[in-house]
């Protein structure tokens, strides 16, 4: 029978990764996922919090130091490994990590006030139209509704 390590989780960045390197060049990222779940005890709906440190090696470890930002969503696919050690007090550690061989980021939506600026500056840069006194009659008040509409579309997820 042969053995399976697989994980696959889903969560968000507890803080910005870190990205080091060993002493061979080879970078290593590390990042710790909180990944959520929620279940029903008697009437009420109850949070568990888990949280598990990553690490990403190579390319794929680089792309993650790049891209990972604090809170930002992210999937992680790969395997579970175990370090084991002997402090120097002579006591036995160990500690279990997600090695990651794939990672895959949630999109980075602006925030509101970040948003509703960017939508000013749109309908201010917006070109206004100026019909010919024919077509004036079939699209009248088009230049106010043309820049509110561009400026709506732009924050529109």
């Amino acid at each position: 029978m042969n053995n399976l390590n697989s994980v696959l989780i889903e969560g968000n960045l507890v803080r910005d990764p870190l990205i080091r390197s060993t002493t061979k060049g080879r970078s290593v990222c590390n990042f710790t996922i909180a990944s959520n779940r929620y279940y029903k005890q008697d009437t009420n709906f109850e949070k568990e919090v888990g949280f598990f440190d990553v690490e990403a090696w190579g390319k794929l470890g680089d792309a993650c130091g790049n891209l990972g930002r604090k809170g930002r969503g992210v999937r992680v696919v790969g395997r579970l490994k175990q370090d084991r050690w002997t402090g120097s007090d002579g006591k036995s550690h160990n500690k279990v990590a997600i090695v990651a061989e794939h990672v895959e980021y949630r999109p980075e939506f602006k925030k509101a006030a970040e948003a509703d600026s960017e939508a000013e500056v749109l309908a201010e840069s917006a070109e206004v139209y100026e019909p010919d006194i024919e077509e004036d009659i079939l699209f009248t008040g088009f230049q106010k509704e043309t820049a509110e509409s561009i400026a709506a579309q732009s924050i529109t997820f």
